[in-house]
């Protein structure tokens, strides 16, 4: 049985980075070292202040510690891996894209006053979610011992789930629609017609190598030292 060290080491890059981002940050709000307002996507201080890091930083908080977190984590630790290490692997760079596009696609959506959020870092993991329904449908997965179903419906159980114990359904909803959308461009639209208006841009392959080496040199202490 792999350690935990063993078991971090083993995370493909961009899901080990995202994750790793949201448990520091979930931190440091914890400990009151930042406080989440100051992070929030905010959009009048956005363009008012010029306060653009809050465009990047709300997704990298997932709420403070709690089940509901725990739950999000463990599913960036299980679809967003099982996501880069199947149907992406050795596409790092497609990978990447896709976190991207659907990052833009939820600010986008955030825009409209009956979505607005201030975080987003659910509905991002939501969207993760959504496509490794789509990549992996027939797979079964337990709930709780309780329910057996194909991933397929996976998201729309967690959605119904979220309802019942009284979470926001907003964050969930626009998972999928961030999701559905990259999922039409990518596959079902390039399979109808045969074009694919959402391929990776070229500038991010050269880019892949040294972000994820830059990344990875960041949140990796063992690899930072030589693997002392």
């Amino acid at each position: 049985m792999s350690t935990p060290a063993e078991f971090y080491n083993s995370l493909p890059p961009i899901t080990k980075a995202y994750g790793t981002a949201c448990l520091l940050t979930t931190i440091v709000c914890q400990l009151g070292i930042v406080h989440p307002l100051y992070i929030a996507l905010i959009y009048e201080d956005v363009f008012s202040h010029f306060q653009v890091w809050r465009l990047i930083t709300n997704f990298f908080f997932l709420g403070k510690f709690s089940i509901n977190f725990g739950i999000r984590l463990l599913m960036i630790a299980r679809y967003g891996v099982q996501l880069e290490k199947g149907p992406f692997e050795r596409r790092t760079a497609d990978f990447l894209w896709m976190m991207i596009f659907g990052s833009l696609s939820l600010l986008a959506l955030s825009a409209i006053p009956i979505f607005r959020s201030g975080f987003l870092g659910i509905s991002l993991v939501f969207m993760l979610l959504y496509i490794w329904s789509r990549e992996f449908p027939d797979g079964q997965i337990n709930i709780y011992g309780l329910v057996r179903l194909k991933a397929f419906y996976l998201p729309w159980a967690m959605l119904a789930l979220d309802v019942i114990f009284g979470s926001p359904l907003l964050p969930d909803l626009l998972g999928i629609i961030a999701g559905h959308l990259y999922y039409f461009l990518t596959v079902l639209h390039p399979l109808a017609t045969g074009k694919n208006f959402l391929k990776t841009p070229r500038f991010m392959y050269p880019l892949i190598g040294s972000l994820s080496i830059s990344l990875i040199c960041y949140i990796d202490i063992n690899w930072c030292k030589g693997g002392d």
